[in-house]
Order: structure tokens, then sequence, then C-alpha cells
């Protein structure tokens, strides 16, 4: 219930970053989905300015830069190691406005675990550098224009 709780918290304000004006058809994704999406990963709802996602992680990942997405990130279970900021190294477009690299240097570190919230801004480069045995999160994406 905690977990549904937070990932409406986070979608509202999502919302309200994106300056949202008219209520958007409600979408309801079911727990089996939910659950399913914290152990594969997958996306919960996604519309033209806001994504809901689950993800999961077993080791690092690549440091990723997105130039209009504001990523949420609520921690379910699990913990890791997550740089922001700095400069990436390695960078190579992937797709219109998506950015991976491998390396961050000058970088903030932040080790978190489940119950954390982190708001990364666009245009920020982050990096899941080390997850000692696995974490589970939510990723709410608000999308600029």
């Amino acid at each position: 219930m905690k977990a549904i709780l937070a990932i409406a918290a986070l979608a509202l304000a999502a919302g309200i970053m994106t300056g949202a004006g008219s209520a958007p058809a409600v979408a309801y994704v079911d727990h089996d989905k939910v659950a399913a999406s914290l152990t594969k990963g997958g996306n919960l709802y996604k519309a033209p300015d806001l994504t809901v996602l689950g993800t999961h992680r077993s080791g690092p990942g690549q440091v990723e830069v997105h130039d209009k997405e504001t990523d949420v990130f609520y921690v379910v279970s699990g913990e890791a190691t997550v740089v922001t900021g700095g400069m990436m190294v390695g960078g190579k477009q992937t797709e219109p406005g998506q950015w991976r690299g491998f390396e961050i240097r000058g970088g903030q570190t932040q080790h978190v675990a489940k119950g954390d919230v982190m708001v990364i801004p666009a245009g920020i480069p982050h990096w899941f550098k080390e997850v000692p045995q696995s974490i589970s999160y939510y990723v709410v994406k608000s999308i600029k224009p």
C-alpha cells in the first residue's frame, strides 16, 4: 500500500512539474503488473509528458543523460551507489535526447536504499555505479516538450 501511495505522489509531483492543466483520464495498473515491472523492468504508464516504470538492477549501469526528462526514483528494495552531476565520459547519443557513457568524473556520490527518493533534473548525468546485490525502484519521468 505504501508503494502505491508513493507512486501516486510521485506521479502527481511529476504532473505538477510539467505544468499539467487539464485532468487526463485516470490510469490504473494492477498489482501483478507492478510486481512484474519491479522484477523484470517495464513501463507501467506512458503519456506524452509522463512515463512511470518499474526497474530492477542486479549490477551497475551506464551513465545516462536525458535532455528533456526529469527522473524521479523511489527505491522499493535493495541499495546502490548513484553518482550524479559532473562530466559524462565516453558519451554517445543513443537516440534523440538520450545519451549514454561509461563513467562520471567530478560528480556527487549518494548511497540510496529502500524508501529513498532521488530527483534528477533533465540534463544531469546520473549513474548506478555500484549495486552490491540488487535494487528495485520506480521511475517517474517528467518530460518537457
